[in-house]
């Protein structure tokens, strides 16, 4: 049974050309009964000084996942803002894509807590995060 309550569409998850994830090359690539998968590009805009995806940009592609999940499956009304993220970094990637799937480990009604998995081309674990969501309900 699918998480989302909210209309979501790939279309609607990739209209962000004046944003930061748009400057980044980040585009959703699927969406799941309880899960959203994106991917940003490893080059120019995205590595760090020694040619390695910088682990803001993973952070980054991360929390645009998290984000978008908590928001799309909370009910109308309710709006989501980041409590707190983290990511441990395993794996440096120089070329290609990473690609992260984030899915849900607690929907509540005052926080969302979402995982978020990295990997490269090769489908090697490159990056963790977890994210925490404030859910703000609707004022009235």
């Amino acid at each position: 049974m699918p998480i989302w309550q909210k209309p979501i569409s790939l279309d609607i998850l990739n209209q962000s050309a004046d944003t930061a994830v748009g400057h980044l090359g980040i585009e959703f690539t699927e969406i799941g009964d309880d899960y959203l998968r994106a991917r940003v590009p490893v080059d120019r805009r995205t590595i760090q000084p020694y040619g390695l995806l910088h682990g803001g940009v993973s952070v980054v592609l991360a929390e645009t996942l998290g984000s978008s999940g908590a928001h799309f499956s909370s009910p109308e009304g309710h709006r989501c803002v980041g409590l707190d993220i983290n990511a441990n970094h395993l794996r440096g990637v120089t070329s290609g894509w990473v690609t992260a799937t984030a899915r849900p480990v607690h929907r509540g009604k005052t926080t969302q807590v979402w995982q978020i998995d990295l990997v490269n081309d090769a489908g090697e674990l490159t990056c963790v995060s977890r994210l925490t969501m404030a859910m703000l309900l609707p004022r009235q």
